[in-house]
């Protein structure tokens, strides 16, 4: 890629983080953001991105770059890639190691593997987030991971929602923050080409049992009767008209 439209590129990219942090107020003064940095390409650009952001004066904030090793599962990153990648941008790296605990029959509670892989390296990234007495968690979903589980949600639980901007976890007294809410996975792909981001050693076993790949194919579907079709999904989702849905009268 030229220079000129390198350039233009990653301005795009990071007025579009910045505009996610000013719009859904993602970042405030004196935060200490945790990085879930898994290694893939959505971490990655995340790190970079809020890396650079961080040398704006406003707001001011601090971040660390924390990645979670399962041991029992064989999902494996380039650990001192991590390590040389957040030095290179001046961020803190922490390598944590965890353990899944699996579960007998995860079919009879409705639950993948997935799910309970999730849920240790989210219980982890809490854990050391206290520790470091962090405020907030940062993770590195997009666009597209978000419309996804609108539509998984709907399907599969009946229900309208999805991964908000920013989510205030009571029980836990912290808050998650997805500052690449509005970039598309089409521009991480971009990104990770140009950066050459090194693919993962090891990926997960279980990856292939997800529903995700399948409501990214109705996605392309829909883009066939309306190419816009991100943004209009987007537009919904914070244009509910409850008045305009079946609603009980007697519950």
């Amino acid at each position: 890629m030229p220079k000129n439209k390198e350039s233009h590129f990653l301005t795009k990219l990071s007025q579009k983080v910045k505009k996610a942090i000013y719009d859904y107020n993602l970042i405030n003064d004196n935060d200490k953001i945790l990085i879930g940095l898994s290694g893939g390409k959505d971490s990655l650009v995340l790190t970079e991105l809020l890396a650079k952001q961080q040398k704006i004066s406003v707001p001011k904030f601090s971040i660390v770059a924390v990645h979670i090793s399962i041991d029992n599962i064989p999902y494996q990153s380039d650990i001192e890639y991590l390590s040389d990648f957040c030095k290179n941008h001046n961020v803190e790296f922490l390598h944590i190691k965890t353990h899944f605990e699996k579960k007998n029959d995860t079919k009879k509670d409705n639950k993948t593997p997935c799910f309970f892989c999730s849920w240790s390296r989210r219980k982890a990234l809490f854990d050391i987030a206290k520790q470091l007495k962090c405020n907030k968690i940062a993770l590195g979903h997009h666009q597209d991971d978000i419309i996804e589980t609108l539509l998984l949600n709907l399907v599969f639980q009946s229900s309208i929602s999805t991964m908000p901007p920013k989510l205030k976890m009571d029980k836990f007294d912290m808050t998650i923050i997805r500052p690449l809410c509005l970039l598309s996975e089409q521009e991480l792909i971009k990104m990770q080409k140009l950066r050459e981001y090194p693919k993962q050693l090891k990926i997960c076993p279980h990856e292939k049992i997800s529903k995700r790949s399948e409501m990214k194919n109705i996605i392309h579907l829909l883009e066939q009767l309306n190419p816009n079709v991100r943004q209009t999904i987007w537009g919904a989702m914070q244009n509910i008209q409850k008045e305009y849905l079946p609603q009980k009268i007697n519950q």
